[in-house]
């Protein structure tokens, strides 16, 4: 039905209230907590904030411990998402799994997993303490820890993007005498460049924000393993004001990585 003999969208009506009211809930219920932290936090002392010592120290160490897990997830996950992407195996299912744990394993569980795999006694920690190598709490283990919870953002959507580039190109290569490296390098890789980097973004973002596997797994040292987030939660326990503050820095990053991201989100929505 068309309304007065337009054609048009069909008149439907207004939005029944028991679908509106939730929404409009759910809507105020986030954006309640960051109005909190743009209204509570002490804007004039951030300059003084940003000058201090240990939070430049522990925001230098954030950047750097994600970008590093970054190009660790893009090292090790680009070839294992092609792998799921692009071959057939019986156990595709089960390592697609196993890789997706990290994104519903508790954070202080993920510290403790790694803690059993590197840690002094651990499965792999005793071998490299053997060989005089100590991981736990140390710069590395914090590598390690935003590595094991951002590698799942980063291989499941560059699988995504593996999947949705026709893999008919791979085999017009095969044609013209391309082994499947030389495809993947001169065919495969240049299509999916803008799924890898939306991938890339969401495992830095990951990376910068991760807390809980951290925080057991490396400690809480400055200048060591005291990344922003666990400087918050340290600042948090004397000075709330402080935190609120320091926190809005971690949520500018957030808006950043959206922002850099909404022409690729907003471009599937409408494709669909």
């Amino acid at each position: 039905m068309t309304r007065g003999g337009v054609t048009g969208e069909p008149a439907l009506g207004p939005p029944p209230l028991r679908l509106l009211v939730p929404a409009v809930v759910a809507g105020v219920f986030v954006a309640l907590p960051l109005l909190g932290l743009v209204l509570r936090s002490p804007w004039e002392r951030m300059p003084t904030l940003l000058a201090d010592a240990a939070v430049r120290e522990a925001l230098w160490l954030s950047v750097l411990t994600a970008t590093v897990a970054t190009a660790v997830c893009v090292v090790l996950g680009l070839p294992l998402a092609w792998t799921l992407a692009r071959t057939e195996h019986r156990g595709r299912s089960v390592v697609r799994g196993l890789v997706a744990i990290p994104l519903v394993m508790p954070p202080v569980v993920a510290g403790v997993a790694l803690l059993a795999a590197f840690g002094r006694t651990g499965l792999a920690g005793a071998y490299l303490l053997d060989a005089g190598v100590t991981v736990p709490f140390t710069t590395v283990a914090v590598v390690l820890a935003h590595t094991f919870v951002a590698l799942p953002f980063f291989v499941l959507s560059a699988e995504g993007a593996l999947r949705s580039a026709s893999s008919e190109y791979d085999a017009v290569a095969a044609t013209l005498g391309a082994d499947r490296w030389t495809t993947f390098r001169r065919v495969t890789l240049p299509m999916v460049l803008p799924g890898l980097a939306a991938g890339m973004l969401l495992a830095w973002a990951r990376s910068l924000g991760e807390f809980g596997a951290t925080v057991t797994f490396a400690g809480n040292y400055p200048g060591t393993t005291q990344t922003m987030p666990l400087l918050i939660y340290s600042v948090l326990q004397d000075d709330p004001p402080a935190a609120y503050a320091l926190s809005l820095l971690l949520v500018g990053a957030s808006v950043l990585v959206l922002v850099l991201l909404r022409d690729r989100w907003l471009g599937q929505v409408r494709a669909r």
